[in-house]
C-alpha cells in the first residue's frame, strides 16, 4: 500500500513538472513568435525631388516570388506605423495568400491628392506623388519580384483620396482599389486628370459621417477646410459608368454581426462578366470610421483577388 502511495505521488510529480516544462515552452515558443513578427517590420525611405520618403512593411518569405503589392495609405495628419492595427487580419493571412503590405508615409502626414483647396504642405508644395509610388513599386519589384498586374491600394479617409488619385492618374499600374470614408472631389475642387480606365473600386462610407458628409459638401477636418465632394452615390456611379455599367446595382444587406452598435451595412454591387466590380458599403449610422460588422481589408483583398481570378 505505501509502495502504491509512492509510486502514484511521484507520478502526480512528474506529471506537474511536464506540465509546467509544457507550460514554459509555449511561453517561449510565444516570445519568439513575437520577436520575429516584429523583426519583419522593415522601414526604408527613397529619395523623391529632395524629400525623403518613408515606408513600412512586412518582409516576406525568402522563397515568396510573385506577390501582389497592397499599399495601405493612412488618412489625413496620420502615418504609416500607425494603419498596422488594422490590417491585423489581412497581415495574418499575408503569406498563405502571397502579399506584401506596404505602409507608406505622407509627406509631413499629409498627401498631394486630387483636392485642389487642401492646404496641407503636400498640396501646397505639389509633392510628386506620382512618382514616389513609380518608385515604390519599382523597389519592390527588384527586391522582392513582385508580379506588377497584381498592384492594388486601400485608403483610409485622406488615403482614400490618395486611392481615388492612383486609380485615376495610374492606372497602368494601379489594378483596383479601396477607399474608406472618402468621396471623390466636386468638379470644383478636383485637381486630377482622370484617365477612366475600368478598375475594380470598392467605397466603404457613412451616412452619419461629420467630416466626409454622405450626401457630399464641404469636408472639414481639424477646422481646415478642404473643399468640397461629391456624394457617395455619386462617387459609386462615377465609377460604375467608367466601368461601363448601367441600370441599377444589386441591393442586398450583409450579416449585422455587431448587433449592439445600431448599425448595418447595405451592399450595393454591379458585377458583369468581362468587367471589373463596382461596390459601395453603404453604412447606416456609420461615421468616420472603420466598421465593426465586417473587416473592410479583408473584403478588400477579396474584391482585388477575384479580379486576378478573372483574368
Amino acid at each position: 500500500m505505501l509502495l502504491a502511495l509512492f509510486t502514484q505521488s511521484k507520478l502526480i510529480y512528474f506529471q506537474n513538472k511536464i506540465y509546467k516544462m509544457k507550460k514554459i515552452i509555449l511561453v517561449i515558443a510565444l516570445l519568439i513568435g513575437n520577436i520575429n513578427c516584429f523583426a519583419q517590420l522593415k522601414e526604408d525611405s527613397l529619395l523623391i525631388e529632395n524629400h525623403y520618403r518613408s515606408f513600412y512593411f512586412k518582409k516576406p518569405s525568402s522563397t515568396n516570388t510573385n506577390s501582389s503589392l497592397i499599399f495601405i495609405l493612412h488618412g489625413s495628419g496620420s502615418s504609416g506605423e500607425k494603419m498596422l492595427k488594422y490590417t491585423k487580419k489581412l497581415d495574418s493571412i499575408a503569406e498563405k495568400e502571397n502579399l506584401i503590405l506596404v505602409y507608406p508615409n505622407g509627406y509631413k502626414n499629409y498627401w498631394n491628392e486630387c483636392r485642389k483647396s487642401a492646404t496641407s504642405a503636400a498640396n501646397l508644395e505639389n509633392i510628386n506623388e506620382n512618382e514616389f509610388f513609380n518608385q515604390l513599386i519599382t523597389y519592390f519589384s527588384s527586391h522582392y519580384q513582385i508580379n506588377t498586374n497584381h498592384i492594388f491600394a486601400i485608403g483610409y479617409s485622406g488615403g482614400g483620396h490618395m486611392a481615388y488619385k492612383l486609380a485615376m492618374t495610374m492606372p497602368d499600374k494601379i489594378k483596383g482599389i479601396t477607399a474608406l470614408v472618402a468621396s471623390i472631389p466636386d468638379t470644383s475642387n478636383m485637381d486630377c486628370i482622370d484617365l477612366k480606365v475600368a478598375l475594380p473600386v470598392m467605397i466603404i462610407n457613412g451616412t452619419n459621417d461629420p467630416i466626409n458628409p454622405y450626401e457630399g459638401g464641404e469636408i472639414n477636418f481639424q477646422g481646415a477646410v478642404l473643399g468640397k465632394v461629391q456624394s457617395t452615390e455619386a462617387s459609386f456611379a462615377y465609377w460604375a459608368a467608367i466601368n461601363g455599367y448601367e441600370g441599377k446595382p444589386k441591393k442586398e444587406f450583409l450579416p449585422d454581426v455587431n448587433t449592439t452598435d445600431g448599425k448595418k451595412i447595405e451592399k450595393w454591387s454591379y458585377k458583369e462578366k468581362n468587367k471589373p466590380e463596382v461596390i459601395l458599403l453603404k453604412v447606416i449610422n456609420g461615421k468616420h470610421e472603420h466598421p465593426s460588422d465586417i473587416d473592410i481589408y479583408i473584403e478588400a483583398w477579396n474584391l482585388f483577388k477575384r479580379s486576378i481570378d478573372k483574368k
